[in-house]
């Protein structure tokens, strides 16, 4: 693991320099917080690890119910809506949504729609 000390407003580019994949820059210190701001493009995903421990997560669920259908352990054709831990997410957290084609082999697939947390006007 890559460690950099920065202060704020400083920042860390990733991938070639003249033609960087994205930017990390640190946005804000206060206390023991510290704001992160990401620069990448709309297809490079970046996620909390929590979040993406819990796609993961989903995603192995869903597979493992996939390779079932395939295999005929479960019912023809395969939906899933939610259900599960953590499906609806924690409050200010996302909202995993799991759907699947119809039909045997089927490919679920995983949609995470982060919401905004509300502000306590601080």
């Amino acid at each position: 693991m890559l460690v950099f000390t920065r202060r704020e407003g400083e920042e860390v580019v990733i991938g070639d320099p003249r033609n960087p994949i994205g930017v990390v820059r640190i946005a804000t210190i206060r206390g023991d917080r510290v704001r992160i701001a990401f620069d990448f493009p709309k297809d490079v995903q970046v996620n909390r690890r929590e979040i993406a421990n819990q796609i993961a997560d989903e995603t192995t669920a869903a597979a493992a119910a996939g390779s079932a259908a395939a295999t005929g352990t479960a019912g023809g054709s395969m939906g899933v809506a939610g259900g599960g831990a953590g499906a609806s997410g924690p409050a200010g957290g996302p909202s995993v949504r799991m759907a699947a084609a119809q039909g045997d082999g089927a490919t679920p697939e995983i949609v995470a729609k982060i919401q905004p947390r509300a502000t306590s006007g601080h």
